[in-house]
């Protein structure tokens, strides 16, 4: 019987307002809150990190060792984010370090055996806070162990009985893969012969893990659910994904109207709405102000801007051949990154190059992030692959029209000017080449400079387009129910 009021234990690695590398931090916060606005009792829990401010002077709710073995010792303590409780898991072996993943671009050699731990943790805290959740979700990779465990470790202990997990999938590039003798703290892959999470015969993938034993399995969009499917879109675990395809979906994330509102953003220089005297005084200031800042000409030329990780997801591969020759237009841009050395090393040349046409910020900057949206007219996501994307939504919210390859979240939110004229909200293309990324580039281009009505237009669609999380909570709701309602074949 699935009653009206869910118990939820949302499990992540990060979370925006605590810690936060990437896009998982804004899901992990922003979830959780709508669902507890919609009256569910949703919990967080994530790692005590040593970098969460005030995380050691939070009062202890739980002094305790795993219950199995090998019983290590932590603690949980009681955080909030707004209404949310958050239970952050304490165990300095771990968590106290000065990052999350990694350091100085390599990752921590003991993470399989760090997040095991956590995914253990998480579920051994629940009957010593007699906290009994109607489901579990975790998210990627680093809780991939919690279903698995669930299944395996709790399967006759009647606490667990008829607790579901859901599994979402953010980015299934990245997989945990790691060898058994890594996840000697899991006793139960001491017989080496896991094939729900196998790999190899020496070697497991923690998301393996995670995707064959969850109850409910998510994308993050529902075109990515459909690339969840095949080799490619799925990079390499494309037959275990047509397993679960009964139980796998597609929601597509919220976008935070609170933080990315171009009327209330305290961040940028001009505040302004859709309404078009509002829309064009607004961007023109704003655009003025990030010229001023970035030592450009101020000039009403096209400014077209990029912030994001400088990887080849992000499609920097596509960009990179074809700049030089944009940028022999009357155009100006703004890229604001950090990645990849070779990559980051091009563009600095690019710079030098285009002095008053090009800007490379190497740096994570929020507030630069802000005002590049508010003063950008274009914004470039030409990923190879997004599973969801979150800069395409912000853009549309600010009137700044977004140019994506057409794959993934960026195909589900964006409608190309060149497909659907009426109802466009950005620019797209498909082929993975630098040169339909200069002819998209382009067309943009042209419709900026001779026709600024249709510009005018498509800022004002894209201004009304609407992703409230309020919206994508309410389909966790429909998913978590579907969970609880299944008479799973895995318990």
């Amino acid at each position: 019987m699935v009653t009206d009021n869910l118990a939820v234990l949302f499990v992540a690695s990060e979370a925006d307002g605590l810690i936060k590398s990437g896009g998982l931090a804004d899901v992990a916060r922003a979830l959780p809150e709508s669902l507890k606005q919609l009256g569910q009792d949703v919990r967080l829990c994530i790692p005590a990190y040593s970098r969460i401010e005030g995380v050691h002077e939070a009062p202890v709710v739980l002094d305790t060792e795993l219950t199995f073995w090998p019983h290590t010792q932590y603690r949980v303590r009681q955080l909030a984010l707004g209404e949310v409780c958050v239970y952050a898991i304490e165990c300095e072996r771990y968590f106290d370090r000065p990052e999350m993943y990694a350091e100085h671009n390599q990752a921590y050699m003991d993470n399989g055996e760090r997040f095991a731990f956590f995914s253990a943790a998480c579920l051994d805290m629940l009957p010593k806070l007699n906290f009994k959740p109607q489901i579990i979700h975790s998210n990627d990779w680093h809780t991939g162990l919690v279903p698995y465990l669930l299944r395996q470790r709790y399967r006759d202990n009647s606490f667990f009985h008829r607790i579901r997990s859901v599994l979402s999938v953010h980015n299934a590039v990245f997989k945990g893969v790691f060898s058994y003798d890594e996840l000697r703290c899991i006793p139960e892959f001491h017989t080496k012969h896991v094939p729900e999470a196998a790999v190899s015969a020496s070697h497991i993938t923690m998301l393996k893990a995670g995707v064959m034993t969850a109850d409910k399995i998510v994308a993050v969009s529902p075109t990515y659910a459909q690339e969840l499917k095949t080799e490619l879109g799925s990079h390499g675990m494309g037959r275990e994904f047509q397993q679960r395809s009964g139980d796998l979906v597609g929601i597509l994330n919220g976008c935070d109207y609170q933080t990315w509102n171009p009327a209330t953003d305290t961040l940028i220089p001009a505040n302004y709405t859709q309404e078009l005297d509002s829309l064009l005084g607004g961007k023109q200031a704003c655009k003025a102000a990030l010229q001023q800042r970035l030592g450009l000409p101020e000039v009403s030329n096209a400014m077209y801007g990029m912030v994001c990780r400088l990887t080849h997801q992000k499609g920097i591969q596509y960009l990179l051949p074809i700049l030089a020759q944009f940028l022999e237009h009357n155009v100006q841009m703004v890229v604001v990154g950090t990645g990849e050395i070779g990559m980051a090393t091009k563009l600095k040349a690019l710079a030098e190059q285009f002095p008053d046409k090009l800007r490379f910020i190497e740096a994570y900057d929020n507030e630069l992030a802000h005002w590049v949206e508010a003063g950008s007219d274009f914004f470039l996501m030409p990923s190879e692959f997004e599973p969801c994307g979150l800069n395409q939504i912000y853009s549309m919210a600010y009137g700044t029209l977004p140019i994506v390859r057409s794959v993934g979240g960026l195909k589900d939110t964006v409608i190309d000017y060149g497909q659907n004229a009426p109802e466009a909200t950005g620019f797209a293309f498909y082929d993975p080449s630098p040169e339909q990324l200069l002819i998209t580039m382009l067309s943009s281009l042209l419709l900026f400079e001779q026709q600024p009505e249709k510009i005018n237009q498509l800022r004002q669609r894209a201004m009304q387009q609407d992703f409230c999380w309020s919206s994508a909570a309410k389909h966790y709701l429909e998913l978590y129910r579907s969970a609880i309602e299944k008479e799973t074949i895995y318990r």
